[in-house]
């Protein structure tokens, strides 16, 4: 059997950016990164089984009946959710798993998949995660302070993650996820005293 990551972190974090260069790593060969079923239309650039798995609504809810979802939202009117088929059968052919999701989509999936690993990523402080979101220059004023307020709830969750690692350096940071991902080694001591602070310091 392969392993089952979920990985989570607050919006603007960095999450997506250190798993797709994490993904490019040679012992990443057997890593996946996990495809969700979704009810939202296709988009132009989008790939069938590649980029989604897109389905109507309808049968959407007759997977949910059926309980074929490991973790499943609605969100912004379209549901999301990852199914349970395909990780199993991913897994089964000793390939890994790398699922993006938030903080309660991981819980989900963590209920019904005890062996999963759970990674949270956080930001060095609130004030650094806000200039990131403003660089990005993506979400007005209102929207940011939405993300921050929700980032500091999610960060209340994903302390009990198995495993907790700073966004401080992304050089540093990726090194920690492929650390987690690719050996059976912990954090450099300096590494996991620095995510330690930065925990406490969001927590207070």
């Amino acid at each position: 059997m392969g392993k089952l990551f979920v990985i989570s972190a607050p919006s603007g974090t960095g999450k997506t950016s250190l798993i797709q260069s994490a993904l490019k790593d040679p012992r990443a060969s057997s890593s996946k990164l996990g495809i969700s079923c979704t009810t939202r239309d296709r988009r132009a650039e989008e790939i069938e089984g590649t980029s989604y798995f897109f389905i109507s609504n309808d049968r959407f809810k007759e997977k949910i009946l059926n309980d074929e979802f490991l973790e499943f939202a609605k969100v912004f009117g379209n549901y999301y959710g990852t199914p349970k088929d395909w990780v199993l059968a991913t897994l089964e052919k000793k390939e890994n798993v790398i699922l993006e999701l938030d903080t309660q989509g991981a819980l989900q999936v963590k209920a019904r998949f005890p062996e999963a690993n759970t990674i949270f990523i956080i930001p060095p402080s609130y004030e650094d995660l806000q200039k990131r979101l403003e660089k990005r220059n993506q979400d007005t004023d209102e929207v940011i302070n939405a993300r921050l307020k929700e980032a500091k709830k999610e960060v209340s969750i994903g302390k009990s993650f198995d495993r907790i690692l700073v966004n401080n350096d992304f050089d540093e940071a990726l090194e920690d996820l492929k650390t987690f991902m690719f050996t059976n080694n912990d954090l450099s001591k300096n590494r996991k005293l620095h995510a330690e602070k930065s925990l406490d310091l969001l927590l207070d």
